[in-house]
This record gives structure tokens, C-alpha cells and sequence, in this order.
């Protein structure tokens, strides 16, 4: 919630920007055109362009409206204002820089996998205890009484005291096939624990891998993008001279605009991704710590 309140500022921010731009291309198509150096072509494009840009700007004030609602509820509190990141912006690399070292941990630590493991252990040792129902026992008994005589006859009063200690072996013979039976079924209950314990290892590997190549591509697409914000801006201002001296027409500078404002629109949500793909790496690993959200939090400006 709270990346997704300042990935639409950033929209909403690019949006305005974007019209601002527009706005003045606009005036100036009006402008030449009635100077009679354009034609009423560059002013009409200009102008879709400009009541586009309105429109994308009402929604992405509305798409912030919302998120910003989301995450106070969220949070339990109103009008929260996320800090967004440091600029410049220098993404943390991701440690261990390998993917099955991730899913050896992961096959280790991860909540999932240990819980199925101590299941598999739990039904072998409900096997043994099963199959000790063939077993003869051995059991200490012992017995202490007491009897209270008043005295009748020849009996004198008093009380007797009696005590016994013994060993009792006990060998059952047949138990109608009772304890074979458990035999088979806590059997087959561990063969199932087994199967759980393979099929959480496997599921946490398969989601773990999911994340780090997922957060590997993020990272990639972060560094394409920030290559294409300095290209589209040099293609920007190369456009905007040719349109000065007559070599570019309206539309050629309006497509500029657009490409740099969209280009910086995608960079700032990639870094977001990859921040929280980075936890969400943890988390499919079993790693996620407090601390690793405070590591997030020390690339939000103070």
C-alpha cells in the first residue's frame, strides 16, 4: 500500500508534467499558425493531445485518491504521507547472487518446510509406537495397605499394615489383527508426510526461484529504463531544435514528450518492484526479518 500511494504520485506527477508541456506546445502551434508558419493540423494535434492529458490527469488523481485511502486503512490513520526515495536513487544488489542458494536456505529455514519435516518425524515415530504393539511389556506393579481392627474375640485391636512389590510381564498373543492393521495405516500416513514434505520443498524452491528471477528482471529493467530516460531526453531536445529551425513538425515533438514523461512513469514503478520483490524474495525463502523491511527503509528520504 505504501508503494503503490507513491507509485501514483509519481503518475499523477509525470501526468501534470506531461500536460504542462503539452500545454505550451499547444500555444505555440496556435501561435505560429497564426503567423501562418504552421498549419491548423499542428494546432488540432496539439489540442488532442492536450484534452488527452486532461483526462489521463483526472484519473491518475483519482487512482491516488484511492490508494491514498487504501493505505490509511491500512495503517489507522488519516492523511498518511509516504516519503519517497532518496534520489539519487541506488537500489540495493541481491545477496547471495544466486538462485539455488536461495532455495538451499529456503529448503532449511522456510516455516512451510520445517513444519512438513517435523510431520514426517511425528509419523515415524507413531510407526515405531505401532509396531512396538507386538512387543512384550514389562511393568513395575506395587501395592500399600492399611486395615484399622477395633478388636472382636481373640483379635486384639490395632491396625496392620501390608505392602507388595512385584514385575509383571505382559506378551499379547492375538489382538485379532488390530495391531497389524495400525501398522499399515501409520504406514501409509507416513508414506503421506513424506509426500507433503517433498511437495512443500518443491513448492518453496518453485516460488522462491519465481522471486529471485523475478527481482533479477526488475533490477534489469531498471537499468534499460534509466538508459531510455537519458535517450529520450537527448531525443527530446534534438526534437525540439529541429521543430525550431522547420525540419520536425508539432507532432514529432508531442511524440518526444510523451516517450520521456511514459519512459520516467515506468522507471520510478520498476524501482518500486524491485524493492518489493526484493522482500517478497525473502519472504518465499523464509527469510523475512523486521530488519529487512528497516533496510527498505532506510532508501525513503527523511
Amino acid at each position: 500500500g505504501y508503494f503503490d500511494v507513491l507509485a501514483a504520485q509519481d503518475t499523477l506527477a509525470t501526468t501534470q508534467a506531461s500536460k504542462a508541456a503539452i500545454t505550451e506546445q499547444l500555444a505555440s502551434a496556435k501561435r505560429n499558425f497564426e503567423v501562418g508558419t504552421a498549419t491548423i493540423t499542428d494546432t488540432r494535434e496539439a489540442q488532442a493531445r492536450y484534452d488527452l492529458a486532461t483526462a489521463q490527469e483526472l484519473a491518475a488523481e483519482n487512482d491516488l485518491r484511492s490508494k491514498r485511502i487504501a493505505l490509511d486503512t491500512l495503517v489507522g490513520r488519516a492523511a498518511v504521507a509516504p516519503r519517497p526515495l532518496v534520489v539519487p536513487v541506488a537500489l540495493p544488489a541481491t545477496v547471495p547472487p544466486n538462485a539455488e542458494e536461495w532455495v538451499t536456505v529456503a529448503d532449511q529455514q522456510h516455516p512451510t518446510v520445517r513444519r512438513a519435516r517435523v510431520g514426517l518425524e511425528l509419523a515415524q515415530l507413531e510407526t515405531a509406537k505401532a509396531r512396538a504393539g507386538d512387543l512384550p511389556t514389562l511393568d513395575a506393579v506395587g501395592s500399600v495397605g492399611a486395615n484399622n481392627s477395633r478388636g472382636s474375640g481373640v483379635s486384639l485391636p490395632g491396625t496392620t499394615t501390608s505392602a507388595s512389590l512385584g514385575v509383571q510381564m505382559n506378551w499379547p498373543l492375538y489382538s485379532g489383527g488390530a495391531t497389524q492393521n495400525r501398522i499399515k495405516e501409520t504406514l501409509l500416513l507416513e508414506e503421506k508426510s513424506r509426500n507433503d514434505l517433498e511437495a512443500a520443498r518443491r513448492a518453496v524452491g518453485q516460488a522462491t526461484r519465481v522471486a529471485y528471477f523475478g527481482v533479477q528482471s526488475g533490477q534489469a529493467q531498471v537499468k534499460a529504463l534509466e538508459a531510455a530516460e537519458s535517450s529520450s531526453k537527448l531525443a527530446l531536445e534534438a526534437t525540439q531544435l529541429g521543430y525550431r529551425v522547420g525540419v520536425r513538425v508539432n507532432l514529432d515533438v508531442l511524440n518526444a514528450q510523451t516517450q520521456l514523461f511514459q519512459t520516467q512513469r515506468d522507471l520510478a514503478k520498476a524501482r518500486y518492484d524491485v524493492l518489493l520483490g526484493g522482500l517478497r524474495l525473502r519472504q518465499a525463502s523464509g527469510q523475512l526479518s523486521p530488519a529487512d523491511v528497516e533496510a527498505v527503509n532506510r532508501l525513503l528520504a527523511r
